[in-house]
């Protein structure tokens, strides 16, 4: 079965986007596709070399368990609105748009959003 979790809010301050997260590498764990696509504030939690204090949970570190068998996509419109380039993001993650958020939605057994 294959899973889009769509995420929007912020890496720290609410715990949606850890929890969507979770759900991804159990989901992950249990043999299913999944593409978690990062939009509004959430695109913030790809930015690479986050520092959390220790015995945090950290969403850099959450993210690159993701990419061992899933996809993280990162809403272009909202990557530039927060001035997030591509080269500040995590490897394996990648700049998306909103055409191909409808596809994956059109084409994925269960959405999911955070």
């Amino acid at each position: 079965m294959s899973y889009l979790i769509i995420i929007n809010d912020p890496p720290y301050g609410t715990e949606r986007l850890f929890n969507g997260l979770r759900l991804a590498h159990t989901l992950i764990n249990k043999e299913h596709k999944v593409t978690v696509f990062l939009m509004a504030d959430a695109v913030s939690g790809a930015k690479s070399g986050q520092k959390t204090p220790d015995g945090y949970y950290n969403v850099e570190r959450m993210l690159k368990r993701v990419f061992t068998k899933g996809d993280v996509l990162l809403c272009g419109t909202c990557m530039d609105a927060r001035g997030l380039t591509d080269d500040e993001v995590l490897k394996g993650a990648k700049r998306s748009t909103m055409d191909e958020l409808a596809d994956l939605t059109i084409s994925s057994d269960k959405v999911l959003i955070f």
